[in-house]
């Protein structure tokens, strides 16, 4: 990790002696939001009647642009443990440090960066605040990985776009092994109303315990209503023993009735059980 922040600092400092006829811009920026809590009903007896404050996400973020070509992002995130019963501090981790160059319709991205596995749907979903998104939530994936990546736009009119990622597998933790995850998605807007995606990642996992992973999502969006679909399919290799499948269906409609208001509706479908279940943050499914 320290090797890498060393050479990211080395590029972003390169990069700017060679643009230094363009001005360099700094932002920072953040936000953090959590919940009043109280556990009604839950499969584990044990934290029936629950209740508490807790962070789910607090973000500090530092953005500078080098030159029109390169830019780079640093961000801290930490959050409260949800998984009550952890009562230490709060401690940040790292969640985004990049370096970005971009060429016309096209980005080369190095560093810890956003994966594409739910990125489209969050954008669409609008409401992390509320809760993660149907992949997130069900430990699918990571919403962020460490390698290269690239991304950006197949045709004149951003209708076609792609993002391929290689990066460790392993989020956002260090490098264990010499596996690595491959995820790509391709993205179809036909109308600026109407926005299709599909995506699918490898992870390459010590001996035979690889994941595959493939999604389909279709979301509508105006100024005033969002409504996606989105169904996905997991297979989790488990040495010597049988795969676990895993399915997931998910539909949510936004509709904004004011500038202030806005009423949604969301429901999950889990086909099968999920083995980790019980281990999700702030609301411990029943495998």
């Amino acid at each position: 990790m320290k090797r890498f922040l060393l050479t990211l600092m080395a590029l972003s400092f390169l990069s700017a002696i060679l643009f230094a006829d363009e001005k360099p811009k700094g932002k920072i920026s953040g936000y953090m939001f959590g919940d009043i809590y109280w556990i009604a009903a839950n499969h584990q007896s044990e934290i029936r009647d629950q209740n508490g404050i807790w962070f789910r996400r607090i973000y500090f973020t530092y953005d500078y642009i080098l030159s029109k070509a390169f830019s780079t992002r640093f961000r801290l995130e930490m959050n409260s443990p949800g998984d009550f019963t952890t009562s230490a501090k709060l401690e940040p981790f790292i969640k985004d440090a990049y370096l970005k160059w971009k060429s016309g319709r096209h980005q080369i991205i190095l560093g810890i960066s956003p994966t594409p596995t739910w990125n489209v749907v969050e954008k669409v979903w609008g409401y992390r605040s509320l809760e993660k998104t149907p992949l997130d939530l069900q430990k699918f994936g990571s919403s962020r990985d460490f390698g290269v990546a690239l991304k950006g736009g197949l045709d004149r009119g951003g209708k076609v776009r792609y993002h391929l990622m290689l990066a460790n597998g392993n989020s956002t933790k260090s490098e264990t092994n010499k596996g690595k995850k491959v995820l790509i998605s391709l993205g179809l807007n036909p109308t600026k109303q109407i926005i299709l995606e599909a995506y699918g990642d490898w992870n390459d996992n010590p001996g035979e315990n690889d994941w595959f992973t493939v999604q389909g999502f279709a979301g509508y969006q105006t100024d005033k209503t969002r409504i996606g679909v989105l169904f996905a399919h997991q297979i989790r290799k488990v040495e010597d023993n049988d795969d676990i499948v895993l399915q997931l269906g998910s539909v949510f409609v936004v509709v904004r009735t004011s500038d202030k208001l806005a009423l949604f509706a969301r429901a999950d479908r889990m086909f099968d059980p999920n083995p980790k279940g019980n281990k999700i943050s702030y609301i411990p499914f029943d495998k």
